[in-house]
């Protein structure tokens, strides 16, 4: 038993030899391989080598609050703002502050999210925790206005493409007085005196015919003391004598001058039939129309030349209307017009232009423009009141232009402004030049181009936004101190 013991004890002994022997090989082995996980894991910690100089990328308030700042500074109690570092920045501020692909180029500065006058040469977030947005070279975004979308809601923007159109009507709205044609005008006279016997037609506003009589008038013999009025009988007379002459050359030389003085044929056919001179005449219509004026009443004795009756053919008149002197250049013969009067509620009356008077009235600063209207019912009548809209065509063939709407244009007077959008909330006030006006739209010569969209409602409120940005600019140091909490 005791032999047994020993040869146990002796055996554990070996074990334990070859042991060390196996771990000092292994050491002298393996001296130069790195170690294991295993082996980390179970290495007591050693001692951190120092770190390297870094430099902060911006400095934050030390309790946490959203005010940075890109050189060092202190709190209103003293206190040190925090450096941040690029390995310990929050990840929406890494975020921000990673450059975007070499492509973009190089990062001027940071721009305020919200478009406020407030840049930043680092990264930084705004009081509500927005990250700033770089700028890079070829993008500076200066008089650019961002909206944000809550408040591009609550305004109601809405935006137009910029058309390229063909024409351009330019409407005219004028009043104007309906005046009787005077190219169908006729004043009823005679070339000798006479004495009105009898009235055919007695009142005025009557409408004849041509050649429907008119009066009987006696022709009254001259006052040949007072060289008053032609001798007409003895023109008679001598017409009688070449008809019983069977003189053909005679009658007719004395014929043509019986119809020089106005004796109608009637008149004449009376003297051939009977073969002796007459002093009744009967005035007839030398045209069909109304009876405007009639001065003639019976009796009463009509020197030579002197109106028996004012005859009008109403079957289309003109409207004298007294048009702007800014509207003048664009109106020419031909120009399409509609006209109401208050007499007709409702109806319009078509018409053209026919004439631009070459004079202007000083007092009004108008001119006047005669507009031809059909009135086969005759139902326009003089002196009426006309409300007209000239459809203008002089942009009619002047080739395409770029029109946007009316309400695009932001006019103070001394220059035009669009707002161009840019996308994102973004807005670019741009000066234009502007042309004519029609068709609720307005030319643009310069200063956009085909396709380019523009803000059509609520740009005078986005304009009130951009100019007090420029105002608040002017406040603003150029390289951004003075805005992102430097040490006073």
């Amino acid at each position: 038993m005791k032999t047994i013991r020993v040869q146990i004890f002796v055996l554990a002994g070996a074990a334990v030899a070859l042991a060390g022997f196996g771990v000092a090989a292994g050491y002298w082995l393996h001296a130069d391989s790195p170690p294991t996980p295993a082996a980390l894991a179970n290495a007591a910690p050693m001692a951190a080598s120092p770190a390297p100089d870094r430099k902060p990328l911006y400095y934050q308030d030390p309790a946490g609050k959203p005010d940075y700042s890109p050189v060092p500074k202190k709190t209103a109690d003293g206190r040190d703002f925090k450096p941040v570092y690029g390995d310990d920045a929050p990840a929406a501020v890494t975020a921000s502050m990673s450059p975007k692909p070499a492509s973009k180029g190089k990062i001027l500065y940071y721009r305020n999210p919200m478009g406020l006058p407030d840049t930043s040469p680092a990264p930084k977030k705004d009081s509500m925790g927005m990250d700033y947005v770089p700028v890079y070279e070829g993008e500076d975004e200066t008089g650019i206005v961002t909206v944000s979308p809550a408040r591009l809601q609550m305004l109601g923007v809405r935006t137009a493409s910029v058309e390229r159109r063909a024409s351009l009507a330019h409407p005219i709205r004028a009043t104007g007085i309906v005046q009787a044609d005077e190219s169908k005008l006729s004043l009823v006279t005679t070339k000798f005196d006479v004495v009105v016997e009898k009235l055919f037609v007695s009142t005025t506003g009557a409408a004849v015919r041509a050649g429907q009589p008119l009066a009987r008038v006696w022709i009254d013999t001259p006052d040949t003391m007072m060289q008053r009025g032609p001798d007409v009988i003895t023109r008679e007379i001598d017409y009688v004598v070449a008809l019983q002459d069977k003189n053909p050359v005679a009658i007719a030389q004395a014929g043509n001058v019986l119809r020089q003085y106005g004796l109608p044929e009637s008149a004449l056919a009376e003297i051939r039939r009977t073969g002796r001179a007459t002093r009744d005449i009967t005035i007839t219509a030398p045209r069909s129309g109304v009876v405007l004026d009639k001065p003639a009443i019976e009796g009463m004795r009509i020197n030579t030349g002197d109106p028996l009756f004012k005859i009008a053919d109403l079957s289309s008149v003109w409207v004298l209307a007294d048009v702007q002197e800014q509207d003048l250049g664009a109106l020419q013969p031909g120009d399409p017009v509609n006209t109401t009067f208050v007499a007709y509620p409702g109806r319009t009356f078509t018409g053209v232009v026919d004439f631009v008077y070459p004079t202007m009235m000083a007092a009004t600063r108008t001119g006047r423009v005669r507009i031809v209207l059909p009135n086969p019912e005759l139902a326009l009548r003089e002196s009426m009141y006309a409300t007209v809209d000239i459809q203008a065509k002089a942009l009619a063939n002047t080739g395409p232009m770029l029109v946007v709407p009316d309400s695009a244009i932001i006019d103070s007077g001394a220059r035009q402004v669009v707002l161009i959008v840019k996308g994102q909330g973004r807005f670019e006030p741009r000066v234009v030049r502007i042309g004519a006006r029609g068709d609720g739209f307005t030319q643009v010569v310069s200063g956009l181009s085909d396709g380019e969209q523009v803000v059509t409602s609520a740009n005078f409120l986005i304009d009130a936004e951009s100019n007090l940005r420029a105002a608040l600019r002017a406040f603003t140091p150029p390289d951004g101190k003075g805005q992102h909490g430097d040490t006073p």
